[in-house]
C-alpha cells in the first residue's frame, strides 16, 4: 500500500507541475483539447494507455533498471 500511495502522489506531482509553471500554455491546450473530436481524444487515450502498459511491462520484465 505504502508503494500504491507513493505512487499516486508521484502522478498528482508529474500532473500539476504543468499548470504550475505554465499556467497560460496550459489553458491554451486545454481550449484546444475541447475542440477535439471525441474519437481523436479517444485515440490519444489509447495511446497513452498503450504507452504506459509498456513502459511498464519493459520495466518489469527487464534487466535495464536492475
Amino acid at each position: 500500500m505504502k508503494f500504491l500511495f507513493t505512487l499516486i502522489g508521484l502522478v498528482f506531482i508529474l500532473e500539476g507541475l504543468p499548470y504550475l509553471t505554465f499556467p497560460e500554455a496550459m489553458q491554451r491546450w486545454l481550449r484546444q483539447l475541447m475542440e477535439m473530436r471525441p474519437g481523436q481524444l479517444r485515440v490519444v487515450g489509447l495511446f497513452a494507455v498503450g504507452l504506459g502498459l509498456l513502459i511498464c511491462y519493459v520495466t518489469l520484465r527487464s534487466s535495464l533498471f536492475n
